[in-house]
């Protein structure tokens, strides 16, 4: 027997039904939000992983067509690979959720949300982020909740609670935010530039909304919730913390970790390692957890010297940016390229322009998105942290970080009609220690510009940290973290923006929750960093977008025609275009609404392709001069094709202003002539001449 409870939310209802399906799961809810349906599961191991040191946190967001009456395309017809949009929402399910767990908790935890029914006006992954909590509030499963999510939109500077696909489409701002009772605990957002005031205001407005959640949560939990299991707890001793901190004092720990370069403190914390590891070598259950134990440790040491002493582990300032370098045009041959450095982390950027028809096709729930005209990657190679490993293509961690940037420079990038190519851009990781995604950001900025691409404004990312007491008020946030402060920290809140306002926000916490104060704080911290870094760092590197493109990079004009005679320039079967393509050599993208795309490299080829379709599309007149090709020679004239199947004679007597002899003495076969229209019988045949006389009177006609 199941029970069903549903409250009012942003105007539609929510429906959960729990017991209904899924019953040997640890915890199932079947979520209704207006008519989206997703199944989200909560199940756990019997027993903890061995040989871990972490939480085995998986989390699924798997999206079914059916969902959305479509079939999978290709041959394969069922879902392939979870796409980049699954694999994001799945993250920010994960990021506010993973910090409620116990620490020390082993045992491998899958949330699972599979998307049955989409409905345009109710977001399947906010209804999986509610039901990922809900699944995990009534299991057995220990979890310190409740949580929940709320999205935020703004349109004319109204804010919107969980907007449906045609207010994102229009809105400002893409705000996700989940909350404890007390607190935030996670913010992604996209948005227009907004002013940091505006998304503080935003933020809590999202975390008001997730305290009536809450309430109907409990009151789920309190008919339906299972009683939390015990489990095998996996904390270090504190015998062998002790046994540590007397063989390496403190202060040992805190001159090991007190330096910039992140190899020399890597090679400090080794030999501690090692000489821990003589020290117990007898211990066998001492050493299965010495690792974590020295983590612990360290973690503990760098936290006092931060919190209590306000000293960083590089000797920095609590507001001090890590050296910061930029360039651009460090490859040759590509369409742009821009390097940013902070500290020991670097990013070399490469942007790439091509014709619209390379968007990229997207096949997902969302129906008014099928392309993607701006593409950013970014890569994480093993050698950027000294490390070894096969490259097997990019994971959850580097799609979420080139998703973020993305995110970051949409709002500065000019429309299709002003700019139309696709653009796809690449950070290639040359090093790492912490922020390598704002430095995408600032990386992405300098390539694009350097690539001509108009932008509206240049785009900075910068991070912060956090280091908390015992008390909510006893805290220190640092700017421009480092891997370091990151691993040790509890929170990288990453904001990328304009002069103007924020573009992008994401926050990752590993407390339960961040104060009003905090967020404040850590937004305005940003806001400065990232003006610094456009003024001072990148703007004299180059200030404003190229007018001009790459030699290297392909050029496009855009012209309009009449949508009914798109037929005309395609031809049967495609003959007339293909013809087109492979006379001039350029490629050429035609739109239902009638917009003509001519892509290449040479520039006398895509205005010889212009001109062939607009001779394809323009209805003749008596005294028009057009440019023809000579296709054919007959002792009585020339035939002259002045676009695919549309062609013109020339008379011998019209061939000169003098008596002709031969046809061939003044053309020949091949020759691209410039013809005037003398005559189109009602037969529609046209009858043309070369006679200078006939050319200069129109043109005497022109400039009259």
């Amino acid at each position: 027997m199941y029970k069903s409870f549903s409250m009012e939310l942003a105007g539609r209802t929510l429906t959960v039904d729990i017991g209904r399906v899924a019953a040997q799961a640890n915890g199932a809810a079947l979520m209704h939000y207006g008519d989206t349906v997703v199944l989200s599961t909560a199940t756990a191991s019997a027993k903890p992983r061995e040989g871990i040191d972490f939480f085995p946190l998986s989390v699924e967001f798997e999206e079914k067509l059916y969902a959305v009456g479509k079939i999978p395309g290709g041959f394969n017809k069922r879902e392939g690979k979870a796409s980049e949009n699954a694999i994001l929402t799945a993250r920010v399910i994960d990021r506010p959720m993973r910090p409620l767990f116990p620490k020390d908790y082993r045992n491998d935890v899958t949330l699972n949300n599979l998307v049955m029914s989409v409905d345009p006006e109710c977001s399947p992954e906010l209804t999986a982020m509610l039901g990922s909590a809900i699944a995990t509030c009534v299991s057995d499963i220990p979890f310190d909740g409740p949580c929940a999510t709320t999205q935020i939109g703004m349109i004319n500077g109204e804010f919107i609670i969980n907007p449906s696909n045609a207010q994102r489409r229009e809105s400002d701002m893409a705000l996700t935010v989940a909350s404890t009772r007390e607190k935030v605990i996670m913010i992604e957002a996209g948005a227009n530039e907004v002013a940091e005031d505006v998304m503080i205001q935003a933020i809590f407005k999202a975390h008001e909304v997730n305290q009536e959640i809450i309430k109907f949560i409990d009151t789920i939990v309190a008919e339906c919730g299972k009683e939390k299991h015990s489990y095998e707890s996996c904390a270090v001793p504190e015998e062998l913390f002790a046994a540590i901190s007397q063989m390496v004092p403190q202060e040992e720990m805190e001159e090991a970790v007190f330096t910039d370069d992140k190899q020399t403190r890597e090679g400090n914390i080794a030999a501690i390692t090692e000489k821990l590891e003589q020290a117990f070598a007898e211990n066998e259950e001492w050493l299965a957890v010495l690792g974590e134990a020295i983590y612990q440790y360290e973690k503990k040491t760098v936290r006092k010297m931060i919190l209590k002493d306000h000293k960083r582990p590089d000797g920095r300032g609590i507001t001090e940016i890590r050296p910061l370098a930029a360039e651009i045009d460090l490859l040759p041959r590509v369409h742009g390229s821009g390097m940013f450095t902070r500290g020991q982390t670097q990013i070399l950027n490469i942007c790439t322009l091509a014709p619209l028809s390379e968007a990229q096709k997207l096949d997902g729930l969302d129906e008014n998105e099928t392309s993607k005209r701006y593409m950013h990657h970014y890569n994480f190679p093993s050698y950027s942290v000294g490390e070894t490993k096969p490259s097997r293509g990019p994971g959850r961690r580097e799609i979420g970080h080139g998703a973020l940037a993305e995110r970051a420079l949409l709002p500065v990038l000019p429309s299709e009609e002003e700019f139309p190519y696709a653009i796809r851009t690449v950070s290639e990781t040359m090093e790492s220690n912490g922020s390598t995604s704002q430095a995408s950001i600032c990386a992405s900025t300098l390539s694009l510009m350097a690539a001509g691409v108009p932008i509206k404004a240049p785009v900075a990312g910068i991070s912060c940290g956090l280091v908390t007491g015992e008390t909510d008020d006893d805290y220190l946030v640092l700017t421009d973290i480092q891997g370091l402060e990151d691993f040790f920290g509890d929170m990288d809140f990453k904001v990328g923006g304009t002069h103007k306002g924020i573009t992008s926000i994401q926050m990752d916490i590993k407390i339960h929750g961040l104060t009003r104060p905090i967020i404040e704080e850590a937004i305005a911290k940003t806001r400065e960093a990232r003006l610094y870094i456009l003024d001072e760092i990148m703007k004299p590197v180059i200030g404003e977008p190229r007018k001009e493109l790459s030699k290297y990079a392909p050029k496009i004009v855009q012209i309009t025609i009449d949508p009914q005679k798109i037929g005309d320039v395609v031809g049967k079967q495609g003959k007339v275009i293909n013809k087109i393509i492979e006379e001039t050599g350029v490629k050429i993208d035609i739109s239902d609404d009638g917009s003509v795309n001519v892509c290449g490299t040479d520039q006398e080829m895509i205005n010889k392709a212009v001109s062939i379709i607009k001779n394809i599309v323009t209805d003749l007149e008596v005294g028009m001069i057009m440019t023809g090709k000579v296709v054919r020679v007959v002792n009585f004239g020339a035939f002259v094709e002045l676009a695919p199947n549309k062609d013109g004679m020339i008379h011998i007597s019209r061939l000169a202003d003098k008596r002709v002899g031969k046809v061939e003495d003044v053309v020949n076969i091949g020759d691209e002539v410039k013809v005037k229209v003398i005559e189109i019988d009602r037969m529609g045949r046209i009858a043309l001449s070369i006679k200078p006389s006939d050319l200069e009177e129109k043109t005497e006609e022109t400039q009259e």
